[in-house]
């Protein structure tokens, strides 16, 4: 009887050393396993990563060279990543845009410059050579070919000051019908000698503004001197001033002149950027005075856009100053 339970004890001792031995090899080949799993996974993740910071690196590289096309793929390895790589190719994007801007902006002023450059030029040659005489045509001819370019540098300059945030602003509490005043007084001299017929209309009881008058005023001349040039005689500009569902004062410069064509309202605030190249430059204006408009418009807080129903059917343009 005892021999049987000696017996039964190791049987069962052994039993349980086996399954200790076997648990310790299972446990082993799984922790094996999933090591090399790991490994594994690891390998190609850090190869994943490896390529996508590659082709990020080599990206970055040629946009640094000034080459702007460069883009990446999204590595599709997560949110994080994809979303990297978006904001990459949005970057590179925005710097081709302004690449392309500045080539134009650097064409545009050779451009402008060039004419009053070569009237100059070839009205001193023909002086100088006796072909045409130095009398006050000519002096004035001249006289207004250098106004011309002191216009473009000076309006230039002040909507890189304004874009910039340099332009200094004094700030005062002003009554928006004063503003409306002042700019159909500014304009109904050119008004007249165009035909054109300009008025204003002011909602009652508007808030005060707290802008600078002779900035904003500068603005709105701008809208005001653009909407007559491209107004034909017997036609209408309406400059208003309103109130929003949000408390702002809206100010409207509204034609029955030449009208915008839908693919152009996009650029129409970039410098020098004209709807019709050649009938703009014969009306005199420099190209910049909408730019101008913008810049200040943001400079203090507002906004500023424009709207068309087409070719032939006016424009309005729309400035929103935050109360």
């Amino acid at each position: 009887m005892h021999a049987d339970l000696r017996d039964r004890d190791q049987a069962i001792l052994h039993a349980e050393e086996a399954f200790r031995y076997s648990s310790a090899i299972a446990l082993a080949c799984a922790i094996g396993a999933a090591a090399l799993a790991s490994l594994a996974v690891s390998m190609v993740f850090t190869r994943r990563i490896g390529r996508s910071l590659s082709s990020l690196s080599e990206a970055a590289t040629r946009v640094g060279s000034g080459r702007y096309d460069a883009r990446v793929a999204a590595p599709q390895m997560g949110p994080e990543l994809d979303e990297v790589a978006a904001s990459f190719n949005h970057m590179a994007e925005q710097l081709q845009g302004s690449d392309r801007l500045r080539e134009r902006l650097l064409a545009d002023v050779a451009h402008e410059v060039r004419t009053p450059v070569a009237t100059i030029a070839a009205y001193l040659e023909a002086v100088e050579d006796g072909v045409r005489p130095f009398d006050s045509t000519t002096i004035e001819l001249l006289r207004e070919q250098a106004l011309r370019l002191t216009r473009i540098s000076e309006d230039l300059a002040a909507v890189t000051q304004a874009e910039s945030g340099e332009l200094p602003l004094a700030v005062c509490a002003t009554a928006p019908a004063d503003l409306v005043t002042s700019a159909i007084g500014a304009g109904q001299t050119r008004a007249a000698a165009g035909g054109v017929h300009l008025d204003g209309e002011v909602q009652e009881h508007l808030p005060t503004l707290q802008v600078d008058p002779l900035r904003m005023g500068q603005v709105l001349d701008n809208l005001v001197s653009n909407a007559i040039r491209h107004t034909p005689p017997g036609g209408r500009v309406m400059v208003t001033a309103s109130r929003t569902s949000r408390g702002s004062v809206r100010f409207s410069v509204t034609d029955t002149g030449d009208g915008i064509a839908a693919e152009h309202l996009p650029h129409v605030f970039e410098r020098f950027y004209r709807v019709d190249t050649a009938r703009d430059r014969g009306h005199g204006g420099s190209g910049i005075g909408l730019a101008i408009s913008l810049a200040l418009a943001h400079a203090h807080g507002g906004t500023i856009t424009a709207t068309s129903p087409g070719p032939g059917k006016g424009s309005t343009f729309t400035v929103l100053c935050p109360h």
